[in-house]
C-alpha cells in the first residue's frame, strides 16, 4: 500500500466488519457530507458466524461501504475471535496510520464484554504511538494521529457518560441502510418481531439524540482533554 495522496480526516478502526456501521455509521456519513475524507479499517473479516462466511461478509461490507460513500476502506487481515495485541499487529496498524495520516481516530471503547474489542483498543492506542517513531523500517513517514475518540460497543450493557455526542439526525437512514447490508448478521436466522437488533440500534441512537436535544446521536468518550476555542457554535 502506498501513502494516500490526500490524508484521511477521519479513520474508524473496527474489530469486525459491521462494527463501524453500528457504532459510528451516522458520524461517518455526516463527516463525508461535510466534505471530509473518511475511511474505515476493519481489523478482521468477522468470520465465522452462524449465517455468514468470508465471501458473504465481504459482499455485505462492499454494499455498506457504497452507502457510506467512504473514501477508503481496507481490512488488516487479523484473526477473528482470537484478536491479540501482538507486536506484528501493532506494526501493521502503525504502518496504516503512517500511510493514511488521519487527523481523527475512532476506536472501540476501552471496556467491553467482547475480548476482540478490548484487544482492538489496546492495539490501536499502541499503534498510534508507534506510528510516530523515527529511525524505523516501517513504511511511510512518522506521524502521530492528533485525536482519538472512543465509540461505544453494543456488547456492553452499561453506557458510561460520554465526552460528547455527535448529531447524526440527518444521517440515521443511511446508517440503518448500511447496517441492513449485513443480512447474515441481522436478518438471516434472527427473530423479526419487535424489538429486533436493528430496532435496538436505532433506539439507542434516538436516546443519545434525546440527550443532546436532537433526533439521533452517537456517543464518544475521550481519555484526553478536548480542545474548544469558542462557545459560539456549541449547542447548535
Amino acid at each position: 500500500m502506498q501513502s494516500l495522496e490526500n490524508p484521511l480526516d477521519v479513520l474508524a478502526i473496527a474489530p469486525h466488519p459491521d462494527d463501524a456501521e453500528i457504532s459510528v455509521g451516522g458520524t461517518l456519513v455526516t463527516c463525508q457530507r461535510q466534505g471530509l475524507l473518511v475511511g474505515v479499517l476493519d481489523l478482521t473479516n468477522g468470520e465465522p458466524t452462524p449465517h455468514g462466511s468470508p465471501e458473504i461478509r465481504a459482499r455485505e461490507t462492499t454494499a455498506a461501504t457504497e452507502i457510506l460513500q467512504l473514501a477508503w476502506r481496507q481490512n488488516l487481515g487479523l484473526p477473528n475471535r482470537t484478536l491479540e495485541h501482538t507486536l506484528e499487529a501493532r506494526r501493521k496498524l502503525a504502518t496504516i496510520f503512517r500511510l493514511t495520516r488521519p487527523r481523527v481516530l475512532l476506536a472501540p471503547y476501552w471496556e467491553d464484554s467482547h475480548p476482540d474489542h478490548v484487544a482492538a483498543t489496546s492495539l490501536i492506542e499502541a499503534a498510534r504511538f508507534w506510528s510516530k517513531l523515527t529511525r524505523s523500517d516501517m513504511d511511510g513517514e512518522p506521524f502521530h494521529p492528533p485525536q482519538i475518540y472512543y465509540y461505544f460497543s453494543i456488547h456492553l450493557k452499561v453506557h458510561p457518560q460520554p465526552a460528547f455526542v455527535f448529531d447524526i439526525s440527518e444521517a440515521i437512514d443511511a446508517k440503518m441502510s448500511a447496517i441492513r447490508c449485513y443480512e447474515s448478521q441481522f436478518i438471516t436466522g434472527r427473530k423479526q418481531e419487535f424489538p429486533t437488533s436493528l430496532d435496538d440500534i436505532r433506539d439507542r441512537a434516538r436516546f443519545w439524540g434525546w440527550s443532546i436535544a436532537c433526533k439521533y446521536g452517537e456517543p464518544f468518550a475521550s481519555r484526553e482533554s478536548i480542545r474548544i476555542g469558542s462557545f459560539a457554535s456549541m449547542g447548535q
